[in-house]
């Protein structure tokens, strides 16, 4: 086992993520920054299977090193991380309610304060390229802007956060409003939020919590 505790970081959150329900099997993804770039869990591999060990060190020119081949998701990561500095770690996944909505190409407008939770108005969804590509992560960079959040057309969710912690648990909140949403639609058109509302909860958001 490694004893660099970044990797059992990883790991923890890619079985976290599948715990909480929020994906299934080895679909998804985790990484966290590092000196050299970030680690990332491997492609095709059940996270139960996994060790430390089997995490995958992917450079900022996507060289990486590891016994095992990086997520094949691992174009966007670098792209979060190079153009996010504030970006500690990623979580990709297929979550039910969020997958539901990127399916019919839906973001997620301000029907609930809770949305500015995600850094803006309303959460994006990028548009649609064939997983693993370059055009995917362009989208996803494109979707991001101004937010730590966005859906993936046809495809699902990604967040990033401070740390593997921190990323995940948006990842929950973010599923948990995609369920909300999702059942407000099937009432009828939902109630937005005013403007002016959404600006003094993004303001309020901006030192919400516990403050490092």
């Amino acid at each position: 086992m490694s004893t660099n505790p970044l990797p059992a970081q990883v790991l923890a959150t890619a079985r976290a993520m599948n715990a909480s329900g929020i994906n299934r099997g080895s679909a998804g993804n985790v990484s966290a920054r590092c000196d050299a770039g970030f680690l990332i869990t491997p492609t095709g591999m059940a996270y139960d299977a996994c060790t430390d060990d089997d995490m995958v060190n992917v450079g900022a020119d996507g060289t990486a090193t590891g016994r095992r081949k990086p997520s094949s998701e691992w174009r966007f990561h670098r792209d979060i991380y190079a153009s996010r500095p504030e970006a500690g770690a990623v979580v990709h996944t297929h979550s039910p309610f969020a997958t539901a909505l990127a399916c019919q190409g839906q973001g997620i407008p301000a029907f609930h304060y809770m949305v500015a939770r995600f850094g803006g108005t309303d959460v994006r969804c990028a548009a649609y390229a064939t997983f693993g590509s370059q055009e995917l992560s362009n989208a996803i960079i494109i979707a991001l802007e101004g937010r730590n959040a966005c859906l993936m057309a046809h495809h699902g969710m990604v967040v990033f956060g401070r740390d593997c912690d921190h990323a995940l648990a948006l990842a929950v909140e973010l599923e948990t409003l995609c369920e909300q949403y999702w059942r407000v639609l099937q009432l009828g058109t939902p109630q937005l939020l005013a403007a002016d509302e959404m600006q003094r909860v993004l303001a309020k958001f901006a030192s919400y919590g516990q403050q490092e």
